[in-house]
């Protein structure tokens, strides 16, 4: 799908009305001192490897190895089912354009933790599902409801939903 970004698919798991704003370029991340410390590990873990390469104003893939591994580095396991479809979607992408991905990693730097991860045929096929449900929402009129999840206190986008 053009013009999925990987953080689309990754806030579609986590929060629909958060894809949405997103999309919508209301933005309130910049805020947010969680998010920061992300980029804080992103940016000083691995330090030997290329990292955040972007594909086609699309997919910003934390590192590559040999152009067959995909990683993704993370700062907890709280959100891990959006972090592994992430990760799937992006295999799916570098695969759609002819490089043959074996699989990815999911790293937990602070965790000293990783996880593998494999794009299986029926993956494809709820992936599928999945970016035919994100054109869905990105293009409402308002936003989707609000949906009270236990994280949400501590998403930037708390405020606008619940004051």
């Amino acid at each position: 799908m053009k013009n999925v970004t990987g953080v689309m698919v990754y806030y579609y798991f986590v929060c629909k009305r958060k894809l949405w704003y997103f999309k919508n370029d209301v933005n309130m991340e910049h805020n947010s001192q969680l998010v920061g410390m992300g980029k804080l590990i992103d940016e000083n873990s691995y330090s030997r490897e290329k990292k955040n390469i972007l594909i086609d104003e699309t997919i910003n893939v934390d590192f590559l190895k040999d152009w067959k591994i995909i990683h993704e580095v993370k700062k907890s396991r709280k959100l891990d089912e959006a972090a592994k479809w992430q990760l799937k979607y992006y295999i799916w992408v570098l695969r759609n354009k002819g490089i043959e991905i074996e699989k990815g990693i999911l790293d937990y730097p602070l965790l000293r933790k990783r996880e593998e991860i494999f794009l299986t045929t029926s993956d494809e096929e709820e992936l599928m599902k999945v970016l035919e449900q994100i054109q869905y929402i990105i293009n409402m009129d308002l936003p989707p409801v609000v949906t009270n999840k236990s994280f949400c206190k501590k998403c930037s986008y708390y405020e606008l939903c619940y004051i």
